[in-house]
Parts: structure tokens; C-alpha cells; sequence
């Protein structure tokens, strides 16, 4: 399923530029979702977790979980008691019509995702009527992309994990290079020693990061 641009991310891209660099800076930095210490964010107070669809859970367009994630997205299914959402700028947006991939991918995956006519950075309106009204620092924002899942998290004070992608193979061209120029320019902010935003678990984000995982290779990276 292709995607349609995404202006709000071009215009907030701009923002994080010239204003706000310390949006794409995420509090935590793992190889992939095995590194997350599900019961130790719940633990510690978080409430939800919300991540994104391509290069966190499955590779790109596809409906169905990477294999060496389902033991860990179960155990964050019942580390939050179900508590849990897909937030994709590809199912369950208009570039999904009748939001049938989105239908897919629940039935795959056993996780809600949510519906919503606006992408990532915008669409927290879809996360409030999905979770109530609780706090977002208390949410957990878990995506592969600086710009849009990390950007995303930060600018609601959401808990932001960025994962590394699964894979560049079978992803759009812009988006590679996208990805590409972000990881550059965050390697770059924090060379100039910028920081996350404020979040009250960043004190001990390393707590909740496991052993290090392996990163999949041999998929075209």
C-alpha cells in the first residue's frame, strides 16, 4: 500500500530545524522491541503503549509481525493488559480506503490500530479516544522514525522509544533517504549535546533497555 506525502511531517520536519531539535531526540535507543523491559515501564508507572506499524513490527508493508518480535509483543500485551495500539502512517489513515490493511493487521497482530485522517506527527486525537483521558507522559511512543513516531511522542510528552529499522528493503525511495537524513542529523544533535525534552522516567531510561539485542541483517541493509 503506497503512501500519499506527509505535509504536516514536511512542515513539523522544518520545525524541528530551525527551532526545536530536541523533538527527534528520543529517551531511549534500542536495536528492537526484545530490548524493552515491557514489565519495568509498567512498573514504573506507564500506562499504554502505542507503536508504529513498518520497520517496528513488520517490515515495510507487510501485515504480518517479524517472527523474532511475538514473544515480545505478547509480553507487552500482558505487561499492560492490553493496553496496547498501532499507530501507522500507512493502515488505518486515508491512504488505506475502508481501512482494510488496517482490519489485517489486527487480526495478525491482536492489537488495535488506530483510525484517524491525519498522520503522524499530528493525530493524537486518535490516541485520546482510543485510551481516555490519561496522561501522555504516561504513554509510551515505541517507531523506527525520528521525524514522525519520535517527533510525535515528543511533542505530547509521551515516553519515546526509537527502534532501529527491521529493514530497508521493499521501502519506498524517499522514505530510505528520509531515514537516512534523519539518522544523520541526530547523530549530529547529539554530537552538539542536544538533549530529549524533559520526561520524568528520563533519570532512568537505561533501566528499561535489555541486554542487547541482535539487529536483522540480510535483507538488503
Amino acid at each position: 500500500m503506497p503512501q500519499s506525502w506527509n505535509w504536516p511531517a514536511v512542515r513539523t520536519t522544518v520545525r524541528v530545524l530551525l527551532r526545536q531539535p530536541s523533538l527527534a531526540v528520543p529517551h531511549v535507543e534500542v536495536a528492537d522491541i526484545r530490548q524493552l523491559d515491557f514489565r519495568r515501564l509498567r512498573a514504573a508507572g506507564c500506562e499504554a503503549v502505542i507503536f508504529d506499524k513498518d520497520n517496528t513490527l513488520t517490515v515495510p508493508y507487510s501485515d504480518a509481525i517479524e517472527p523474532m518480535l511475538v514473544a515480545a509483543l505478547r509480553e507487552c500485551r500482558e505487561a499492560f493488559e492490553g493496553r496496547v495500539a498501532v499507530l501507522s502512517n500507512s493502515a488505518g489513515t486515508p491512504d488505506d480506503p475502508g481501512h482494510a490493511t488496517a482490519n489485517r493487521l489486527e487480526r495478525s497482530l491482536g492489537v488495535p490500530v488506530l483510525r484517524r485522517p491525519e498522520k503522524k506527527p499530528r493525530g493524537f486525537e486518535s490516541v485520546r479516544a482510543h485510551f481516555g483521558n490519561v496522561d501522555p507522559a504516561r504513554l509510551v511512543m515505541v517507531g523506527d522514525r525520528y521525524f514522525t513516531d519520535v517527533t510525535f511522542g515528543n511533542l505530547h510528552g509521551m515516553l519515546c522509544v526509537r527502534t532501529a529499522q527491521l529493514t530497508s528493503a521493499g521501502d519506498n525511495p524517499v522514505a530510505r533517504v528520509m531515514h537516512m537524513f534523519e539518522v544523520w542529523l541526530v547523530a549530529l544533535y547529539r554530537w552538539l549535546r542536544v538533549r530529549p525534552p524533559p520526561h520524568r522516567l528520563l533519570p532512568i531510561a537505561s533501566e528499561f533497555v535489555r541486554i542487547k539485542a541482535p539487529v536483522i541483517r540480510g535483507r538488503g541493509d
